[in-house]
């Protein structure tokens, strides 16, 4: 039998309890993995204990773009601090010009007083804010965030 590929993409959050406080890891997208399958898999990959169905269009499977999975992969990977983050389609569109996530594009935003790249997973509406120094981002015009690339 082939191997599946997966990926269950976690954040780390503090949790508190009457009597405690403790980081525990998250998965960023609740109810989702990523699988790399053929169609010929679905029904080995629909008999996996937990999953209920395979996102798509009725029976056929409809793939996350290969650069979507790797950006967030690369977010994942990044060792900064990231959370999940409300689906934006219109803002501000940057890429990470040095540090762990150089070249990875998102969107800007700026909570908290920190600035965040949101990175999206169009075909799920979800997306994952990671947060990065002001100084690593340049604007998709060229322009740096640094020299008011962005109103943030």
């Amino acid at each position: 039998m082939k191997s599946i590929e997966s990926f269950v993409p976690l954040y780390r959050d503090l949790r508190r309890w009457s009597d405690r406080t403790k980081q525990v890891d998250l998965p960023l997208f609740p109810g989702y993995a990523f699988c790399r399958f053929g169609t010929q898999e679905r029904s080995q990959v629909l008999k996996t204990p937990g999953v209920t169905s395979v996102v798509g269009n009725g029976r056929m499977p409809l793939p996350v773009e290969d650069e979507e999975i790797a950006r967030l992969q690369r977010v994942v990977e990044s060792g900064l601090s990231l959370q999940p983050w409300a689906f934006l389609e219109a803002g501000d569109k940057a890429r990470v010009a040095c540090g762990p996530l150089r070249g990875v594009e998102g969107i800007v935003v700026r909570a908290k007083n920190r600035d965040r790249m949101v990175v999206s997973i169009t075909l799920l509406r979800r997306a994952v804010a990671v947060e990065v120094d002001r100084e690593w981002l340049s604007a998709l015009s060229g322009r740096t965030l640094a020299q008011g690339g962005f109103p943030v």
